[in-house]
């Protein structure tokens, strides 16, 4: 029978046989309009697409004072050459696997199934790592740095504070549809270049393999970051997986290598001449005028009598901002300001650093922050000259109580290292808990446990000097309901008069401890809340309250002083009348030292400050050196030129710091006497 006749007989065949027909011609027809694109090629551009919408949303975080339009221009220009260099370290793999392919799978079904799958995956990990960095951007205003490495190490407490302060699931499931919306997007303008590929080809594409990380190695630097003066402006420009692999690299600077330096003799010189002229450390003469009670005194000023406990609570990321006797009028520490007023307030204290790990390092040890990681964090930092082994040699007995768990940034190591006995929430008694999240039980709680311990310790007639480490006023910021007037999740502003509550109710309870009355408050932070600003370090976002509060031990009032929290260290050992206050790099709040030394330190993990006369000298890697006019009323900064004097200071600080730890030199001199 032929076709014709077929087609009489049985004409729904011939309409079915032709409707497959024209539906396999509009498939053709259809994948003929796509076009065709390589894997690598794809991802390249779904990279870029990404990454410039992501510095959109940034920008968009942004108060329209911090960032003007050339400035944001220049981000986004720039941005796009960090883009391109990340890519040279990401596509070379996919590049390789495209070169070794052989022909005859390159047009496999599977294959081009795998492409699609390996493009959804990447989507997704592109997308993840975006809202990473908007949510790292929310809390420190710049892409992944050295705080971001750290973070990589404690998974443990990273995740579950993304998981108690963001709804993940919901997240993660908009990453994925995301993913899934786009990939669905590419199969229909895009299909896989599945042709056989030449020697020639597979040559060049072997040669890129070599060529395209070599290349972003040699032309691009992170230090290429730092263009526009702008802060956030260089800050945008980056990328956040190329910060983050530079951070990695950078984790300890060497001093003497990256920074400009004296020669030794010249540094200990100017030292030297500094304590002098300042009297650091050196106590009033005998029967001397107090200079800030103007009465004729042995004791250091404020003091009426000498304490025999000392209590040291460092808060968590409590700026002075927030504070109402620094200006604040939120009411968010009724409190603290009430023990600032009946207290001895320090007005002009700035933390030296941006991490809680910096805060720990310089109220136990006194030096200036080091470049790089903080001593808590490095190997040989036992045995150093600190504040728990001077009180230990006078007999009393220091401890270190951490509302968290103290194996996070290796606080636990270091302090039972320098002669702390330590105590974390593994040591409370699960009743005793009221509330906790991720980061440590309520503060509430810290406090009930350490007075407890002090409760030992007094009635066993033990003297004891206690730092305690609060956890409460970090994100997710929750803490118990019922205590405050602002709901948990209250954010910063819950959490801040949550941590002012706790520790007003614990000073409350311990009026009625027979330990009391011999005992010194001292509440301090451990670094700001925020330290963004338009410049490597705004002066402004370090300032910390500093109080002393013990009724009836010293007279209330304020002091002007400039000092950083290095200068803790020797203040408390001049209060108690210890020896061993000038064995520190920070100096006695308590003696009377002229305000032309007054002098602070402030740093991240690279920009070294030092802060004196209104003027921030910035020492930063490749030797550079770099100076602010600081306004003393605002704390604002405008760039001028380095007052030499000034710069020789801040290295002879700085570099005897690095030195003094690299070579041992911190060790404690009992320690070494003992060896």
């Amino acid at each position: 029978m032929s076709v014709n006749a077929s087609a009489e007989t049985c004409p729904t065949t011939v309409a079915l046989f032709e409707g497959g027909t024209a539906i396999r011609t509009a498939k053709s027809a259809s994948a003929r309009r796509r076009r065709e694109i390589s894997l690598p090629v794809l991802l390249a551009a779904a990279a870029l697409a990404i990454w410039f919408c992501l510095r959109l949303v940034l920008l968009a975080h942004l108060d329209t004072g911090d960032i003007d339009l050339h400035s944001g221009l220049s981000a986004l220009e720039r941005g796009l050459w960090f883009d391109i260099a990340t890519l040279g370290f990401l596509l070379p793999p996919f590049l390789l696997i495209a070169v070794a392919l052989p022909n005859r799978f390159r047009s496999r079904r599977t294959v081009n199934a795998l492409r699609w799958g390996v493009l959804w995956l990447s989507l997704a990990l592109l997308l993840f790592g975006a809202l990473a960095e908007i949510t790292f951007w929310r809390e420190f205003s710049s892409r992944f740095n050295f705080i971001a490495v750290d973070y990589l190490i404690y998974t443990q407490e990273v995740i579950g504070n993304i998981r108690e302060s963001y709804p993940v699931g919901a997240l993660l499931a908009l990453i994925a549809a995301l993913a899934t919306l786009l990939t669905w997007l590419a199969t229909k303008y895009f299909v896989w270049q599945d042709g056989p590929r030449t020697w020639r080809w597979r040559a060049i594409g072997a040669a890129l393999v070599l060529i395209l990380p070599l290349a972003s190695l040699r032309l691009a630097s992170v230090d290429q970051m730092s263009a526009t003066g702008n802060v956030f402006a260089d800050e945008l420009s980056g990328n956040g997986l190329f910060s983050l692999a530079a951070a990695m690299r950078r984790n300890e600077l060497d001093y003497a290598r990256f920074y400009s330096t004296l020669p030794v003799e010249r540094a200990d010189a100017i030292l030297a001449e500094l304590r002098n002229h300042g009297n650091h450390g050196a106590p009033p003469p005998a029967t001397a005028k107090n200079p800030l009670t103007g009465q004729h005194s042995t004791l250091p000023a404020p003091f009426i009598r000498k304490p025999k406990n000392v209590i040291l609570i460092s808060v968590e990321s409590l700026s002075a901002e927030y504070l109402g006797v620094h200006g604040d009028t939120r009411g968010l520490t009724p409190n603290l300001d009430r023990l600032a007023g009946q207290g001895f307030r320090f007005e002009r204290i700035f933390a030296t650093g941006t991490r809680t790990v910096r805060g720990l390092e310089a109220l136990s040890i006194g030096v200036p922050p080091l470049p790089g990681q903080s001593v808590v964090r490095r190997p040989n930092n036992e045995h150093l000259n600190s504040l728990g082994e001077h009180f230990e040699q006078q007999g009393i007995a220091p401890l270190f109580v951490y509302g968290g768990y103290g194996y996070f940034d290796n606080m636990n190591a270091y302090f039972a290292a320098n002669d702390y006995r330590v105590i974390d929430r593994t040591d409370f008694p699960a009743e005793s808990i009221a509330f906790e999240n991720i980061w440590g039980v309520a503060d509430e709680s810290l406090f009930a446990n350490a007075s407890r311990e002090f409760d030992k310790l007094g009635n066993d007639g033990k003297p004891f000097f206690a730092h305690i480490m609060t956890t409460s006023n970090h994100r997710p910021f929750t803490y118990p309901d019922g205590r405050i007037d602002i709901p948990s999740p209250g954010g910063r502003n819950g959490a801040v008069k949550y941590s002012d509550h706790a520790i007003g109710r614990f000073i409350e309870e311990a009026r009625s401890k027979p330990w009391f009355k011999d005992t010194l408050f001292v509440i301090t932070a451990d670094h700001c809340a925020s330290v963004a600003g338009k410049t490597q370090l705004p002066v402004a976002k370090y300032h910390i309250p500093l109080i002393f509060y013990a009724p009836d031990l010293l007279r209330p009032g304020t002091s002007q002083t400039m000092a950083s929290q290095i200068d803790v260290a020797p203040t408390l050992l001049h209060a108690l009348g210890l020896p061993g206050k000038e064995e520190f790099f920070g100096t006695s709040l308590l003696a009377p030292v002229p305000e032309r030394s007054s002098r602070a330190f402030i740093s991240n993990y690279q920009a070294l400050g030092y802060y004196k006369n209104d003027m921030l000298t910035v020492l930063m890697p490749k030797r550079r050196v770099e100076a602010y006019r600081i306004a003393p009323d605002t704390l604002e900064s405008s760039r001028t030129e380095p007052d030499p004097r000034l710069v020789e200071e801040a290295i002879a600080y700085y570099q005897t710091a690095a030195k003094n730890f690299k070579q041992g030199d911190l060790i404690s001199s009992h320690h070494r006497a003992t060896q």
